[in-house]
């Protein structure tokens, strides 16, 4: 794909030689697809990524339909924000596919247990800015209290 990509470039930029209209639009071609040429071929470089963004904006779609199912709230959550990685990869991995019990098998145990601590890392910044914010008096005396410990 990207070697004829590369050839139509040669071609268009024969045609950018052109005087007129064909000249110029072949020259604001060759502009914008220098632009856009690091993250044009990543589709056919990464396993199950979307070639277009609206078959990526389908699949994020998709996910907020599930988080709204799931939640019975209208909006996503911001819990999609705490815990994103891994109801995005639970999500999109189960698409289209029955899954069996062997399938939600745990396979990594220590890489599970690191991703817990990451989420719980995660979730206690967020517990901690909500308690800052209800009595930050409070929150930093607390703090004061564990620093001279």
């Amino acid at each position: 794909m990207q070697r004829s990509y590369q050839a139509l470039l040669t071609t268009i930029r024969e045609a950018q030689t052109t005087p007129g209209w064909l000249g110029t639009v072949a020259a604001n071609f060759l502009k914008v697809s220098v632009n856009y040429a690091d993250g044009l071929f990543h589709c056919y470089n990464v396993p199950d990524l979307p070639a277009t963004n609206n078959d990526l904006e389908r699949r994020f779609g998709r996910l907020r339909y599930h988080e709204r199912r799931v939640s019975g709230r209208r909006v996503v959550s911001g819990s999609l924000v705490l815990r994103g990685s891994v109801r995005v990869q639970a999500v999109l991995s189960a698409e289209g596919q029955r899954l069996s019990a062997e399938d939600l098998r745990l396979r990594d145990r220590v890489g599970w247990q690191q991703l817990r601590q990451q989420l719980e890392a995660r979730a206690e910044t967020r517990r901690a800015q909500r308690r800052f914010r209800h009595d930050p008096s409070a929150y930093l005396t607390n703090l004061e209290r564990q620093l001279l410990k």
